[in-house]
């Protein structure tokens, strides 16, 4: 690990201040990915902000139709809480899912969010929901947030707040896990919002996706066999040692029909 300067802030404001204008800097949340990077000495930054002990970056709360998260919550506290049970229960399955008991009492909804791992499964949540993204400067739809592997739309010094999301009507998230990590090999998201049925898939491609054609053919209803006439191009998908493009491209329709399945 290469030596950098430590900071623990204990207000946002003082966060903010201190990776404002640093682009050597580095925010810490949970740490699940930074911190085997800084052990493998894949990063070098100056400086590491630890958000660990600002209060206000944590907690559930709900305003109106709306359940908000605050950005260092860990996951294990969203698959527990009793009002993201009541109000999005597919989210709290979702947070139970994620890695083993510890990543889940150390990894944040915003880390999760900011490191944009093709395989997380935060990512579909957010997208399928049409969460938004808040920060310290401004207010991002979650659709414009996630921009690439690994890249979001955030700035060097812009640090997650807190996410919003919508109630949906009914909704279900299946994935298959890696056996290992718990990532998802692919994962399939599937919610009515504001009268339509929308479809998002992670661990297939660089980035979480919507999968249009999948939304078109649910536009009669939450029918499983609605899909059946679909196929999914392996061309662009992820290949690796867990999965090729084309098992990939096969798991996204099967993981979508389970899906759906689980939201009748």
């Amino acid at each position: 690990m290469y030596a950098f300067e430590y900071h623990r802030p204990t207000t946002l404001a003082e966060a903010a201040r201190l990776a404002s204008g640093n682009e050597d800097a580095k925010i810490l949340a949970g740490g699940q990915t930074l911190i085997p990077t800084l052990k493998q000495r894949l990063a070098q930054p100056s400086d590491v902000v630890d958000l660990g002990a600002v209060a206000e970056l944590r907690g559930i709360c709900e305003d109106g139709d709306t359940l908000v998260i605050g950005a260092t919550t860990p996951h294990a506290e969203v698959a527990a809480s009793a009002v993201v049970q009541r109000l999005i229960p597919a989210l709290a399955k979702l947070a139970e899912g994620i890695g083993d008991a510890q990543v889940r009492n150390r990894g944040t909804l915003g880390g999760s969010i900011c490191n944009n791992d093709p395989s997380a499964d935060y990512p579909a949540a957010l997208v399928v929901l049409g969460a938004t993204v808040h920060t310290t400067t401004r207010k991002i739809a979650a659709e414009d947030f996630f921009t690439g592997m690994f890249e979001t739309a955030l700035e060097p010094d812009e640090i997650v707040t807190a996410v919003a999301f919508p109630k949906p009507g009914k909704a279900a998230y299946v994935k298959f896990p890696n056996p290992a990590s718990r990532y998802a090999t692919v994962g399939v998201f599937v919610a009515e919002v504001g009268g339509q049925v929308r479809v998002a898939v992670t661990g297939a491609a660089p980035s979480v996706y919507r999968w249009t054609e999948a939304e078109q053919a649910l536009a009669g209803g939450l029918d499983p066999a609605a899909l059946d006439g679909l196929t999914v191009d392996p061309d662009g998908l992820n290949a690796d040692i867990h999965a090729s493009g084309e098992y990939r491209a096969s798991l996204v329709k099967v993981m979508a029909k389970r899906a759906v399945a689980a939201c009748v």
